[in-house]
């Protein structure tokens, strides 16, 4: 899979987190849920909701009109983020995501929590 080159990227939290959803959903489409332990799959549903919440506060912060609102939902968005990897180490405890995957996505994590100041 390619990987995109974050530290060249100029543009806003709400689109990296559109792309980081998108490659979480490409890796979990190869994945067949039935076969999936029970306390994996609840984390796979876990991580999925915490990516709308992430999207939604994300988006909520870079149209947020005075800078009080702004930093709650930058706070709200970065606590998303945070148990979204919590989901995601959850998960590949069961090898749903390669070591590789988790690494990757996790410094997407780090990135955005840094961009949401």
């Amino acid at each position: 899979m390619a990987r995109h080159n974050w530290t060249d990227d100029i543009s806003g939290p709400s689109t990296k987190v559109k792309r980081l959803e998108a490659e979480i959903r490409q890796i979990l489409r190869k994945i067949d849920q039935s076969k999936v332990e029970p306390r994996y799959r609840s984390a796979l549903n876990d991580l999925r909701q915490n990516l709308v919440d992430i999207r939604i506060y994300t988006n909520a912060y870079e149209f947020s009109e005075e800078r009080p609102e702004q930093l709650d939902n930058a706070k709200t968005a970065r606590k998303w983020l945070a148990k979204a990897r919590q989901n995601l180490l959850k998960a590949s405890e069961g090898d749903l995501f390669s070591a590789v995957d988790v690494a990757h996505i996790s410094a997407q994590i780090d990135q955005l929590i840094g961009d949401l100041k």
